[in-house]
């Protein structure tokens, strides 16, 4: 009769995105297969690398080790980079990761994992207690409750098969992940320059569908740690979003309001009395609209409307314009859509404000960047729509940024997160270059 496996879907999902597809194979079952370590060890020595789960009551607690168990009473090994993970027991589709260096070791009654740092801290597993110590170091990574120590309900462990190339898969992730977190805490400290605004205001222009109002729910998502949908998001038929939009993001750590606006407008559509009405792009640079303003492609905003903001200051002007295009349709663009575009960026150029081009919905993010994240490989950047808007639009190919939304997906990935958090510190400091160029008064 076959074992059957604590881990749920969601969870088994989560691990599989977290390292590359792979499958897990149950070895070990605590309560099937004994609460002894030597139990464990006999099941598991010799299986290459696996996934320790520890199931509590409050939550599910796990670690991924590359390469074989150690043998019982072997030392404290070379340390070699771990994954250690939670599972929150009411968001189970929400898993957080911790990449550390450390070392393992059994003995005849529990394994441990010691973390190189001053002073050393330990993890420790007490198969026949049904106790784990969880050390402040991890719990402060893995935002578990603060408690040290907790009885669990059962103790898993799988092989992990299908890993191509482990070492170097391993290695790259969690340098990845190290880089995100680098990007995250930059735009948290980010301040716009010379304090002149407390918000820079990024406005998104782009066709209907291109992955505008996508772009957004990502950053949010990413600042929150979590997927979230505030703004709905439309077809490359129709355009969803019909009022103009300012949304300020908070930072999930704290709760208080970043330092940056993204304004959603209506998507622009080649047919005339369609889409964004192109007269209302200067009103929207000069900070003349307000929130929730209602769009109409017939009949730009004017002084007149009563909504209209007569004396804008500086912070409710634009400071950056991020024309958006969908990565896969930019080469296809009607001679029409093209016109449009050099219209709009007519306007923008007339009010002097800093732009960028934002491609959305590339197919395969782990291939845009070198291996350090911090430059796209030579073959992205020679690819035809990457030319094309550099001379269409004639931006910079430093200011051209690639970035693959959120949109079907359960859990965070942290080379997504890189281009998106790239591109977004591009945009910042391109509202800096504008508030640096205002003239002094």
């Amino acid at each position: 009769m076959a074992v059957r496996t604590t881990l749920t879907w969601n969870e088994e999902k989560s691990l599989q995105k977290l390292l590359g597809n792979v499958s897990l194979i149950l070895l070990y079952k605590s309560t099937v297969h004994g609460n002894r370590i030597s139990n464990m060890h006999n099941m598991c020595i010799r299986q290459g690398s696996t996934v320790t789960m520890i199931y509590c009551p409050k939550n599910s607690f796990g670690i991924f080790m590359l390469g074989h168990y150690p043998e019982i009473t072997e030392s404290f090994r070379k340390p070699n980079t771990s994954i250690y993970f939670s599972f929150q027991k009411n968001k189970t589709m929400e898993m957080t990761a911790a990449f550390l260096n450390s070392t393992s070791k059994i003995s005849n009654d529990q394994l441990e994992f010691q973390f190189p740092i001053s002073p050393v801290q330990y993890l420790s597993l007490d198969l026949h207690k049904r106790t784990i110590v969880i050390p402040k170091l991890l719990v402060e990574k893995l935002g578990l409750n603060p408690y040290l120590g907790s009885r669990f309900l059962e103790c898993e462990v799988f092989r992990v098969e299908g890993i191509k190339d482990a070492a170097g898969y391993i290695n790259r992730i969690t340098r990845a992940t190290q880089h995100r977190n680098s990007l995250l805490a930059d735009l948290r400290a980010y301040r716009p320059y010379a304090d002149l605004v407390s918000e820079i205001r990024i406005l998104l222009l782009g066709p209907v569908g291109s992955g505008k109002s996508s772009f957004f729910n990502s950053v949010k998502s990413i600042f929150h740690g979590h997927l979230t949908h505030q703004a709905i998001v439309g077809s490359d038929v129709t355009s969803v979003t019909e009022q103009y939009r300012i949304y300020s993001v908070k930072d999930g750590k704290d709760g208080k309001s970043l330092p940056f606006m993204l304004c959603d407008s209506m998507g622009l559509d080649e047919k005339e009395g369609v889409g964004l009405c192109v007269a209302d792009i200067p009103h929207i640079l000069k900070g003349c609209v307000p929130d929730r303003y209602q769009f109409s492609p017939h009949k730009p905003i004017t002084p007149k409307h009563p909504t209209f903001i007569t004396s804008p200051s500086l912070k409710d002007r634009i400071h950056c314009v991020a024309y958006v295009f969908d990565i896969n349709s930019i080469d296809n663009l009607s001679s029409k859509m093209v016109a449009k575009f050099k219209q709009v960026q007519k306007e923008v150029l007339n009010c002097g404000v800093a732009h960028v081009a934002l491609f959305t919905k590339v197919n395969n993010c782990y291939e845009v960047l070198q291996d350090n994240f911090l430059k796209m490989n030579k073959s992205m950047i020679s690819q035809s729509q990457i030319q094309n808007a550099n001379k269409m639009l004639g931006i910079p190919l430093s200011n051209i940024l690639v970035v693959e939304n959120y949109a079907s997906e359960r859990e965070m990935d942290p080379l997504k997160d890189i281009l998106i958090l790239s591109a977004l510190k591009q945009m910042f400091r391109a509202a800096d270059d504008f508030l640096e160029d205002l003239p002094l008064e």
